[in-house]
């Protein structure tokens, strides 16, 4: 069951997705889907999940937050409950120093996470859950205002567990150092098809390029410049795997102007110059 709210004037929607039965390939994300957030939690047995190209493991009664544009599919999508959202019905950098720093959900780490939910998280979901299947039998002019406040105390109460489980010390100890990791992330994001460069993005902070490495290194995360590069990449994979675009088209989509040195990055980044990457994408779909 798929509910849906869309208001046209504005282009905001919010997708309520409940236990579909469609194949997996049905579930996965690509350009019809590319501008929503998702999160997906797994209400059954654990479950194979597909996210831009690597396979994970999706624990029983956990969370899966997943950022605009990447591509995901469920082998298991009839236990998979979602709640889907554009930045017109919702938007994550407006609020986000708002409502409980809630842009760390999706842009709080570089890695993908998966946020378990003990006995008493799940009570939690669940209630909200309901109250969310009973918001959508009303159709009267406040349902998208209701809607919205269900969705922030979602996010709220999940960026509460993912804060505890990913990072192992008391965030309020210093939300300074915390609050500038989370918002480098956010603001490559932003800014990665232009600018590749950490010095952009500190001076984005107000704060020096070695300030930013020392907090990644407090958090034991990936050097800046290396969140950068994963970043660039990624979204050359996408591009490669779900447009016709040529290799041209690519490099000039992020911010290359000289073709071999993207080669030479892309190799770099992923041990295939693009185009044996685009060969092996090519032979995996044949065989699929």
């Amino acid at each position: 069951m798929k509910l849906k709210y869309l208001q046209r004037e504005k282009n905001a929607a919010f997708h309520l997705i409940i236990n579909e039965t469609a194949s997996a390939k049905s579930q996965d994300c690509r350009e019809k889907q590319n501008d929503l957030l998702t999160i997906a939690w797994n209400t059954g047995d654990v479950q194979k999940v597909i996210v831009d190209s690597i396979e994970y493991d999706f624990p029983s009664n956990s969370i899966l937050p997943l950022v605009v544009n990447q591509s995901f599919q469920f082998t298991a999508p009839e236990s998979i409950v979602a709640w889907q959202f554009n930045r017109d019905f919702y938007c994550i950098v407006n609020h986000d120093e708002d409502v409980s720093c809630v842009g760390f959900l999706f842009y709080g780490s570089s890695k993908t996470m998966f946020i378990s939910l003990d006995e008493k998280d799940q009570r939690k979901i669940k209630l909200l859950f309901e109250v969310f299947k009973d918001e959508f039998e009303q159709t009267d002019n406040i349902q998208g205002e209701m809607l919205r406040m269900l969705l922030v105390r979602l996010i709220i109460t999940i960026t509460r567990l993912a804060k505890q489980q990913y990072f192992h010390f008391q965030i309020s100890d210093d939300d300074s150092k915390f609050n500038l990791f989370r918002q480098f992330n956010l603001s490559v994001e932003l800014h990665y098809k232009r600018e590749h460069e950490v010095q952009f993005y500190a001076a984005q902070l107000n704060k020096s390029p070695k300030t930013i490495a020392n907090v990644f290194a407090i958090y034991g995360r990936k050097s800046p410049s290396q969140i950068i590069y994963d970043r660039i990449a990624l979204e050359a994979k996408r591009l490669f795997l779900y447009t016709d675009k040529t290799a041209k088209e690519v490099y000039g989509d992020l911010g290359f102007e000289d073709p071999s040195h993207f080669s030479r990055f892309f190799k770099k980044q992923t041990d295939f110059t693009p185009s044996d990457f685009k060969k092996l994408m090519l032979k995996q779909s044949r065989e699929h």
